[in-house]
């Protein structure tokens, strides 16, 4: 059977920080919690313009080995772009193909 995980992935973790206004996480200190091969899928791209900003958007699907760690609060680095992941990641743990799947998001402008 082919190897289906072809492609570089890193999830890449923040921990949680104080700040003046309460806790948000510090992505200038990452971790990397999982690098490895995946599978990385286009889902869907689409651009918003009006007269105060044009914005274009692009979304992912990300197909792990089962059990890779990936969080709904992480971001995933696939070439030279990030992502966020959106929602939690389902595992997938039947048949031949088990794996866990993640969306993620990226907006430019």
């Amino acid at each position: 059977m082919k190897n289906l995980f072809t492609d570089e992935v890193q999830v890449l973790r923040a921990g949680l920080t104080d700040t003046a206004y309460g806790r948000k996480r510090d992505w200038d200190h990452t971790n990397v919690v999982f690098k490895g091969l995946g599978n990385v899928q286009p889902d869907r791209s689409f651009e918003v313009r009006s007269p105060e900003r044009e914005t274009a958007q692009e979304r992912i699907l990300v197909y792990l080995p089962f059990g890779a760690d990936v969080g709904s609060a992480d971001r995933v680095r696939f070439g030279s772009r990030l992502y966020e992941v959106d929602g939690v990641p389902s595992p997938w743990g039947h048949g031949s193909l088990r794996h866990v799947c993640a969306r993620a998001w990226r907006v430019e402008h």
